[in-house]
């Protein structure tokens, strides 16, 4: 999925990354708690985009952008839960 590009969007303390496909569109949802603590809320992939990795895609931004900004996640949504157990070298950047 080399050619996905993810995009980014934040209003206040809401935001969301997000992947724009043609039949719709996935997104990773987070509130922001303080500039040091961020909530990744909710994960959702567009119907017929299961099982393809957008949401990793997603996600490793998000990760890559708390690296940058010095903010930790923590992970509400239980597919970033789920991927926080599943790659122990990102124990940096997650909060609980």
């Amino acid at each position: 999925m080399s050619d996905v590009s993810v995009h980014h969007a934040r209003e206040g303390s809401k935001g969301r990354y997000f992947i724009v496909h043609e039949d719709g569109e996935s997104a990773l949802t987070y509130s922001v708690m303080s500039p040091a603590l961020v909530i990744a809320d909710h994960t959702e992939v567009a119907a017929g985009h299961e099982g393809e990795g957008i949401g990793l895609i997603m996600l490793k931004q998000f990760i890559k952008d708390a690296r940058t900004n010095g903010f930790r996640i923590i992970p509400l949504c239980p597919f970033v839960n789920a991927q926080r157990r599943k790659h122990p070298e990102w124990a940096d950047v997650f909060s609980g």
